[in-house]
């Protein structure tokens, strides 16, 4: 903290402020996630296919043979280049991100005011604090004119705090509670504005202190993440000793040491399953991509798999159900009530609202205000000269203004606040008990009311309240209004077996009313305070039986997700405070309120929604289901075409045959695979409605023993018919070139085929056609194979020779055979699971 007070009007000087923000950083919390560009390239080089790609270019090297080694040269540097793009690309998202989660703040900079980024401000930078701006930075009050704010970011609690003016003493005082001369980062100013000078940036704000406190938790690996890696390291630790034995097997067969290595290193490439994990982290970057384009980002890529298991979304009211402003819902003057939507406003409603918008701000930042300016559509204010201005204060929760007519100098004074207050302070003329009894029937309807008063002076000039007679006109009822999205989501989430649990703050009254008008089962309402007085089989019971919680904090929030999760259930929680954090990470899914939440939130949730819309939520639910399914078809392809693949390396040399596979084989079959498995699968859509049924079993395997059946029944068909072309070719007496021709590219068809037919699970064969992806692929394989078999440099790479009609033909057979196989399969298997 730099001692020495700068000269509020003047503000730092923009060299000064340069040299701090060198010295101190950027006002934002340290990523510790981040990773250098060689960092990226380093793991990608890392990765066991890559390292037994380089092992068979340097022993092609060894022996001569240049052109195979330059052509796996080459598939090293492009899987290696393709990998980092992807990764940067990756990392420069999660940036851009935390750019865009930065506030904006002025300040005064060499004399005059400067709108700078949050990142930018520094420690002795002057904020000028307005209603409605967000502090960007941990500072002392310097000037106050009826400055409040929501420090409920921080504390929990929602009532607004005045505050008071430094006194230059370095007694920092943490946040909770009036008079403090101190704001806080990432605190919204409700009232009133002034000046303050920065103290503390970045790490060390209020905020910056919690949110280090959860960056290092370290974040566990989901059940889907866990499964990768083990299905990984048992197929690797079975490619590894299959490998071996190959080698050993070739050798003692009567070959040489080079035929087995390069046999066995074919293996090898071949069993390891590199492309699980790839799948698993494409198909959820890609999920994470698509639900961006409905303005939610992903934090967690391996949330969006888990959405796809949740059986209970615990969703705020605010914003989230409704819309988050606020609209005139009714009128009511005289014993009557005007609707929206009920015609013109007459009397006695016109003058109500006129009266309404004279006791507000012309350029307030308050909602009811601005939505009594949205009804009217006109100026009150024409004619009129503001004489004095009478804020709420402590005892007397109502605002005034006193207007002088020009040219008459006529006074009025116009009054809104509590329907209590204004009771109590106007004259006869009008029955209080009928006013309380109007009041109350809003308040179950979950509507908020203000009471509006027209003040005469009683004399020629009026300097305060006391000086006018007061006439009650009316009340105005106002409601956040629900959004038309949210009883539809309701709906959908109940057909896809989730439940909805309105957790809000709110009065309860307005809780019930809310969840009715949005569909949720709303037969009753529970408190907050109730929810802590349960013990644990009570508080079980209660989450079963009530759907609506009113009067909630966020320590409520967090025995709400930690009772519902000992009870079995998945559960995903919103939340936009940073007190809402515990709740937040203690979820299977954290969901922060973006447009309204502050960065510690959603540094502690896995998923950010920006519109904070619960129809948003349920769609990226279905993104989830549908990402599932498709990582599961992938898996089951990758499974199964790798079945043939080993072998089709083992067998030749376990029978003595001329090898089938060499590493040029397994590139040319990787550089197809690869492709299918992170574009063809991922652009997939599913025929069947995926909200459509209850979600997965939690704990349920992605491969589970039904698809494991499948894959194996697919790969050992496939097999088969690949030996056999291969047999036929070599005992025809073919060259053992020749019947490899015909065979790999029978076995290319055959990998087409396997493709078409996992693509095709819940659809018809035909609509396979439409993705675009596969087409691409399809051709680009077909252009490849075509260049091969036609170019005689490439031939001899492959031990191939030119196709004859024959081979054609036995490859073309050897393709048919196995599409009519796969679709016989899959036909099969998809009517005893019908749900994919």
């Amino acid at each position: 903290m730099d001692a020495a007070a700068p000269d509020t009007s003047w503000g730092l000087s923009s060299q000064e402020a340069a040299r701090r923000l060198q010295r101190d950083g950027p006002n934002e919390l340290p990523d510790p996630r981040y990773r250098s560009g060689l960092a990226s390239a380093l793991e990608v080089a890392g990765e066991p296919m890559l390292l037994l790609l380089v092992v068979c270019v340097l022993l092609y090297f060894a022996l001569g043979d240049m052109g195979e080694a330059a052509l796996l040269s080459v598939a090293v540097v492009l899987i290696i280049g393709i990998d980092y793009v992807q990764e940067r690309r990756t990392e420069r998202a999660l940036q851009a991100l935390r750019d865009l989660s930065s506030p904006r703040a002025l300040v005064l900079r060499d004399g005059v005011l400067a709108r700078v980024s949050g990142r930018e401000v520094v420690v002795g930078d002057i904020l000028i604090l307005s209603e409605g701006d967000r502090v960007a930075a941990d500072a002392a009050v310097l000037e106050s004119t009826d400055m409040a704010l929501d420090e409920s970011l921080l504390t929990g609690e929602s009532v607004p705090v005045a505050k008071g003016i430094w006194s230059g003493a370095p007694d920092w005082k943490r946040p909770g509670g009036d008079g403090l001369p101190f704001v806080y980062a990432g605190t919204m100013i409700v009232r009133g504005h002034g000046k303050a000078r920065v103290l503390r940036t970045g790490a060390a704000t209020e905020m910056g202190r919690i949110g280090k406190a959860l960056a290092a938790l370290e974040p566990k690996p989901s059940p889907l993440q866990r499964e990768m890696r083990e299905w990984v390291r048992l197929l690797a630790g079975v490619g590894v000793l299959v490998s071996l034995a190959v080698a050993v097997l070739r050798v003692v067969r009567g070959g040489s040491w080079t035929e087995g290595v390069l046999a066995g290193l074919a293996l090898a490439m071949s069993l390891i399953p590199e492309e699980l994990p790839v799948v698993l982290a494409i198909f959820l970057a890609l999920g994470a991509w698509r639900i961006s384009r409905r303005r939610v980002l992903t934090r967690k890529p391996a949330s969006i798999e888990t959405l796809g298991t949740i059986t209970v979304l615990c969703a705020d009211k605010t914003g989230t159900l409704t819309q988050n402003r606020m609209a005139v819902r009714r009128l009511w003057a005289a014993g009557e009530q005007w609707e929206i939507g009920g015609g013109s406003l007459d009397e006695p409603f016109s003058q109500l609202l006129h009266y309404a918008i004279l006791a507000s701000r012309r350029d307030s930042a308050d909602p009811m205000e601005h939505a009594l300016r949205e009804l009217s559509g006109k100026n009150p204010w024409a004619g009129l000269n503001l004489v004095k201005d009478f804020p709420p204060v402590s005892g007397r929760p109502a605002a005034a203004r006193i207007w002088e007519s020009q040219g008459a100098g006529v006074q009025v004074a116009a009054i809104k606040g509590a329907p209590e207050t204004l009771v109590g302070l106007c004259l006869g003329g009008f029955s209080p008990d009928s006013v309380l009894e109007a009041v109350s029937g809003m308040g179950r309807e979950g509507l908020r009311v203000l009471a509006v008063a027209r003040g005469e002076a009683s004399g020629a000039s009026a300097e305060s309240l006391e000086d006018f007679r007061f006439v009650f006109l009316g009340l105005v009822a106002f409601e956040d209004p629900v959004r038309p999205t949210s009883r539809r989501a309701v709906e959908e989430s109940r057909k896809a077996g989730i439940r909805i649990l309105m957790v809000t703050g709110d009065h309860p009254e307005t809780a019930l009313s809310i969840a009715r008008q949005s569909g949720i089962d709303a037969t009753r309402v529970a408190t907050g305070s109730e929810l802590a007085s349960l013990d644990a089989p009570a508080l079980r019971r209660l989450l079963r039986e009530c759907s609506v919680f009113a009067r909630v904090h966020p320590e409520h929030k967090l025995l709400i997700v930690e009772t519902l999760k000992a009870a079995g259930e998945i559960v995903a929680m919103t939340g936009d405070g940073i007190n809402d954090a515990p709740a937040l990470q203690a979820a299977h899914v954290g969901i922060a309120m973006g447009g309204r939440g502050t960065d510690v939130a959603r540094e502690a949730a896995a998923i950010v929604i920006l519109n904070d819309d619960l129809a948003v939520i349920v769609e990226a639910i279905r993104n989830g289901r549908e990402v599932f399914e498709n990582i599961r078809k992938a898996s089951r392809f990758i499974l199964a075409v790798h079945l043939p693949i080993a072998g089709l390396a083992l067998l030749p040399a376990a029978l003595g045959w001329p090898l089938f596979l060499m590493p040029p084989h397994v590139v040319f079959l990787e550089l197809v695979i690869d492709p299918v498995c992170t574009m063809v699968f991922a652009a997939d859509e599913r025929a069947i409605d995926p909200m459509g049924h209850p979600p997965r079993r939690p704990g349920e395997p992605l491969l589970d023993r039904a698809t494991v059946r499948e894959a194996l029944r697919q790969g050992i068909g496939v097999l088969a018919i690949s030996i056999l072309a291969y047999a036929w070719g070599l005992y025809a007496g073919w060259s053992a070139a020749a019947a490899r021709t015909a065979a790999f590219s029978g076995f290319v068809l055959a990998v087409t085929a396997m493709v078409a037919g996992n693509l095709a699970w819940d659809k018809s064969l035909g609509s396979v056609l439409r993705n675009a992806a596969f087409r691409w692929v399809l051709g680009v394989a077909g252009v490849i194979l075509a260049l091969v078999l036609a170019m005689p440099q490439l031939r001899a790479l492959f031990h191939f020779e030119a196709p004859g009609n024959g081979q054609i033909a036995l490859a073309c057979v050897a393709g048919l055979s196995a599409l009519l196989w796969i679709r016989a399969a899959t036909r099969r298997d998809i009517s005893h699971n019908p749900g994919g």
